[in-house]
C-alpha cells in the first residue's frame, strides 16, 4: 500500500486523532444518516461515501482496531503479511511505521516476541502458552483472518481458555429486515432475516485454532444496525411519525404510511392528536425463526402550513371567529 493509497478514517469522519468514542459514534450516525442509500437513490457519490463512512467507523469505534490503526499508519493492514520481516522488506528502520520506532527489532517476529512477552527467540505461535496460529494468520489459512486489524483477537492465550471470536458487522435496516450475505474474513456468511442491534450470529468452527489439539473454536458477528430516516425501533415493534395536517386531524383521512415492504392505506380516524399512535399489526419487524412479524406503530404529528394561500387564511380566520371548543378550559384552576 502506497501512502496514497491510505485512508485517513478520521479526516473521512472529520475527526482528530483525540476524538471520544461518543464522538465518533455521534458523527458516524449523523454521516451514515446523511449519505445512507434510502436518503439518496440512485445516487452512486452518496453510496460510495456512505461505504466509506461505515468502514471508518467499523475502526475507529473497535478500541483494539483503532490502537492498531494509530500505531502503525498506513501499514496497519500490512504488518502481519511481511513473512516476519518488515513491509517493504529491509531492516526496520528503512520504513515509516507512523512516527513509532522499530529499530530495536531484526524482524516482526522479534516485535510479535516482545509484544506478547515471549523469550527472544521463539517463534511466534510456539510455547506452552501460545494459542493461536500465526503462521496461519499471516497467510490468511486456516484458523487464520489474513488482516493486522484482527490481531487483537489472537492473544497470548492459556491452556483451555475460549477459541471463540467476536467480530463486529454493520447492516442497513433493509438488509437485517430481509436477511442477506456478507463477506467476512473468513468468507461468505448469511444473515438472518430480523436480526437487531446487539444480536449474534454464530458461524460454527470459524473462531481461532489451537495448534495443539487441532480444534477450532466459532466466530460471533456482533450486529449493528445503521439509523434509518424513518424507521425506529420501540421494543420488539417498529416505530415512525406520519405528520398529518390540522383538518385531516379534526375530520380524519385514509393516508398511504410507508410500511417495511410497502406504502399502506391507514385510516386515521376524526379527533387524533399529537403523539398518539395507531397499532398495524403484524407490520413490524421479522420474529427470528418464526413465521412472524411484530407491530408497526405509527405516531401521530399534527404539523401547521408554514405558508397560507388567502383562501387558507380566510377558512382559518373563520373556523377561529365560529369555534366554541375551547382545549384550554381547565387550565384556570392549575395555579399554585
Amino acid at each position: 500500500m502506497s501512502a496514497t493509497d491510505f485512508k485517513d478514517y478520521y479526516a473521512i469522519l472529520g475527526l482528530n486523532k483525540a476524538a471520544s468514542s461518543d464522538e465518533i459514534k455521534k458523527t458516524f450516525r449523523k454521516l451514515a444518516r446523511k449519505y445512507h442509500p434510502d436518503m439518496n437513490p440512485g445516487n452512486k457519490e452518496a453510496e460510495a461515501r456512505f461505504k466509506e463512512v461505515n468502514e471508518a467507523y467499523e475502526v475507529l469505534s473497535d478500541p483494539e482496531k483503532r490502537k492498531k490503526y494509530d500505531q502503525y499508519g498506513q501499514y496497519w493492514k500490512q504488518a502481519a503479511t511481511t513473512g516476519g520481516g518488515w513491509p517493504g522488506g529491509g531492516s526496520s528502520t528503512t520504513v515509516d511505521f507512523g512516527g513509532v520506532d522499530f529499530s530495536q527489532y531484526g524482524s516482526f517476529d522479534e516485535f510479535i516476541n516482545a509484544l506478547l512477552g515471549r523469550a527472544a527467540g521463539s517463534s511466534a505461535g510456539s510455547g506452552r502458552n501460545g494459542q493461536w496460529n500465526y503462521s496461519s494468520y499471516r497467510t490468511g489459512g486456516p484458523g487464520g483472518f489474513g488482516g493486522f486489524e484482527d490481531f487483537a483477537g489472537y492473544e497470548n492465550r492459556t491452556a483451555g481458555s475460549s477459541l471463540d471470536t467476536e467480530v463486529p458487522i454493520s447492516l442497513t435496516l433493509a438488509e437485517a429486515f430481509r436477511g442477506t450475505s456478507k463477506r467476512v474474513a473468513t468468507g461468505e456468511v448469511s444473515i438472518p432475516a430480523g436480526v437487531k442491534t446487539g444480536s449474534k450470529i454464530r458461524v460454527k468452527g470459524k473462531g481461532q485454532v489451537d495448534p495443539y489439539t487441532k480444534q477450532q473454536g466459532d466466530l460471533y458477528l456482533k450486529v449493528e444496525v445503521l439509523p434509518h430516516p424513518f424507521f425506529q425501533f420501540e421494543g420488539e415493534n417498529l416505530v415512525c411519525e406520519v405528520p398529518i395536517t390540522p383538518d385531516e386531524a379534526v375530520l380524519g383521512a385514509s393516508i398511504e404510511v410507508p410500511a417495511p415492504e410497502g406504502t399502506i392505506a391507514v385510516k386515521f380516524p376524526a379527533g387524533m392528536r399529537s403523539g398518539q399512535s395507531l397499532r398495524l399489526r403484524g407490520k413490524g419487524w421479522p420474529k427470528p425463526k418464526k413465521d412472524e412479524r411484530t407491530d408497526l406503530l405509527v405516531k401521530v404529528a399534527i404539523v401547521p402550513p408554514k405558508e397560507l394561500t388567502a383562501a387558507d387564511r380566510e377558512c382559518y380566520e373563520k373556523i377561529n371567529a365560529s369555534r366554541t371548543f375551547n382545549p384550554r378550559s381547565n387550565l384556570s384552576q392549575m395555579v399554585l
